[in-house]
């Protein structure tokens, strides 16, 4: 059971890391970090096609992430 979990940790941490780095920035330099916080706050910016999937994979494999290590860590 142990192996197991630590193959499947295995494998969802090299997704989670290829679906962050596959994301595009959402800031462009100092004048997006100043004005950047303030569209995203104002819900102006709006993820669609294949950003909103990267986004909504990032979410399911941090909870599967996070979901392995507390199995992981019970069964050691």
């Amino acid at each position: 059971m142990e192996t197991l979990l630590f193959v499947l940790l295995a494998i969802v941490s090299i997704a989670l890391i290829t679906v962050v780095l596959l994301q595009s920035g959402r800031s462009a330099g100092l004048s997006g970090a100043i004005s950047g916080g303030a569209e995203q706050l104002m819900g102006k910016q709006k993820a669609r096609g294949v950003e909103a999937f990267l986004s909504k994979m990032t979410v399911v494999l941090a909870v599967l992430f996070f979901i392995l290590t507390i199995l992981l860590a019970y069964f050691l």
